[in-house]
């Protein structure tokens, strides 16, 4: 029996796998290149019920395989992080449904073939939006192993490797199928396959010069973040992290990074801790980034809470930087008074927890600009964007990765730090509680990362470049352009007859 002519359920479950297999820490990102094809076929044979049905099951499988992660928060009651993985599983199956079943209403004799790439393309595009948005779970994220198929990601973003991925699978399925036209085009295929990472590896060795240069500290202090809020214990977390901050100014390096969340103080009402800080930064004469939690009070007694990043300066008033792009059901309460993972922490806060910063903060140092993400900010491209646009020279991510463990989680999230530092050919340091912390160049090659779940203070000479790129400034105009053919070339069509 050929694999092909297997029912569509059992197609939609291998491809899955082959999918969910593509993503990090699992290091078969070449899979992803032939994985679609069982569920392409079906598509492509069968109706529009049939194909909800086999898009759920397809999303299920490779949601579960590749962000099971989800499931590994230890920050929340084990009742609560499974409910958010049964949710997200089941909410990030749905696209693939839905689409599945918009190809089937729309797919025509002429256009069966040719739209499949633009219809994942504003698969992805359309799912990175709204309060829900994730882009976790991009096609691009399978290639972080090979960087030189990401270095066009400077002009089109993620979603042309997105549509050469589909395209390729494509091809393959075309070619296994016999047809014929496809075969006497052989030639013209291999060379558009061959220029792709030959034209990457030249862009690799090929980056801007270094205008500058900046020596950079990174502490990932490895502590358990379900501990570090615990009262009895903050008067030795505080100091543990004061040896540490020693250990990183006796490194002598022009900037020291600390992770998110890197203290059990409200940095900026605790004057107390915020002047020890401060005196430290004089005497040293090394200024630091440091993440932590905000609070404000309104003049109704209201109190808002802010996960943010403080920079402090030598001889000067500090800076804060209040994160934009929260995490739904983690950070806060989308719906509200529904569930509240961290409300078990002990940080007195009401129902609601987190509110999200609006302003884009720019940080300088020796004629050096950067600016700071925090944690899940980072896998969403828009926000790099943005701050490379407004003057960033190097961004910071500053993460919290200790809730997940050793699962795949961390693996990834460093991963989509190296996207956005191709596709704003702008260098990356990345600095993270439990790891992984490292630094990365334009060309998404890493130059040091730590070990995940160590404890380790890290130092490099980070090179400057002119950051900004066609993407920087223009954003998702592939995406956008993917759009307007796949409505045109399908639903537009179908309309008109």
């Amino acid at each position: 029996m050929n694999l092909l002519e297997r029912p569509s359920w059992q197609l939609a479950i291998l491809s899955g796998v082959l999918v969910g297999i593509s993503y990090l820490p699992i290091k078969l990102g070449f899979c992803i290149y032939f994985g679609f094809v069982p569920i392409l076929h079906s598509w492509i044979i069968n109706n529009s019920k049939s194909n909800f049905i086999s898009g759920f099951i397809f999303g299920i499988i490779y949601n579960i395989i590749s962000n099971y992660w989800i499931g590994t928060n230890s920050g929340a009651e084990f009742y609560v992080v499974m409910m958010s993985l049964i949710f997200a599983v089941i909410y990030l199956s749905l696209f693939w449904a839905f689409f599945g079943y918009i190809y089937g209403l729309i797919k025509t004799s002429k256009n069966v073939y040719f739209i499949l790439p633009f219809l994942i393309v504003v698969l992805e595009w359309v799912r990175s939006f709204g309060p829900l948005g994730f882009t976790w779970g991009n096609l691009a994220l399978t290639q972080s192993e090979y960087p030189f198929m990401l270095q066009f990601l400077d002009f089109t973003g993620t979603y042309f490797l997105t549509f050469i991925i589909i395209a390729l699978n494509l091809i393959f399925y075309l070619y296994v199928n016999g047809n014929k036209f496809l075969k006497l085009n052989i030639r013209l295929v291999i060379f558009i396959l061959i220029t792709i990472p030959i034209s990457g590896f030249y862009r690799m060795g090929n980056i801007p010069p270094i205008s500058k240069s900046i020596d950079i500290a990174i502490i990932q202090p490895n502590i358990d973040p379900n501990k570090k809020w615990d009262y009895n214990l903050r008067k030795q977390t505080i100091a543990f992290m004061d040896s540490l901050y020693q250990d990183a100014i006796n490194m002598g390096p022009d900037l020291i990074i600390f992770p998110e969340t890197a203290l059990p103080s409200y940095l900026r009402i605790e004057n107390r801790v915020r002047e020890k800080l401060q005196r430290k930064v004089n005497q040293s004469g090394i200024p630091i980034i440091i993440g932590t939690v905000d609070r404000e009070i309104d003049s109704n007694g209201i109190k808002s809470y802010f996960n943010s990043t403080m920079y402090l300066s030598p001889q000067k008033d500090y800076l804060m930087y209040d994160k934009i792009h929260l995490v739904p059901f983690a950070e806060y309460d989308l719906i509200p008074n529904f569930f509240s993972p961290l409300a078990k922490l002990n940080l007195n806060m009401n129902r609601g927890i987190f509110k999200k910063g609006n302003n884009y903060v720019n940080f300088r140092l020796n004629g050096i600009v950067f600016s700071d993400l925090i944690c899940y900010e980072s896998s969403f491209p828009r926000y790099a964007r943005k701050f490379v646009k407004n003057g960033a020279d190097f961004l910071i991510i500053q993460a919290n990765d200790g809730w997940l463990g050793t699962s795949a989680g961390p693996f990834q999230h460093f991963a989509q730090a190296q996207l956005r530092a191709i596709e704003n050919r702008t260098p990356i340091v990345r600095g993270g509680n439990t790891g992984i912390s490292g630094f990365i160049l334009p060309n998404g090659k890493v130059i040091t990362k730590t070990s995940l779940g160590k404890q380790v203070i890290i130092k490099e000479s980070l090179p400057i470049y002119n950051a900004g790129t066609f993407y920087t400034f223009y954003g998702d105009v592939f995406a956008a352009i993917s759009f307007v053919i796949f409505l045109f070339v399908g639903p537009v069509n179908c309309l008109k007859k």
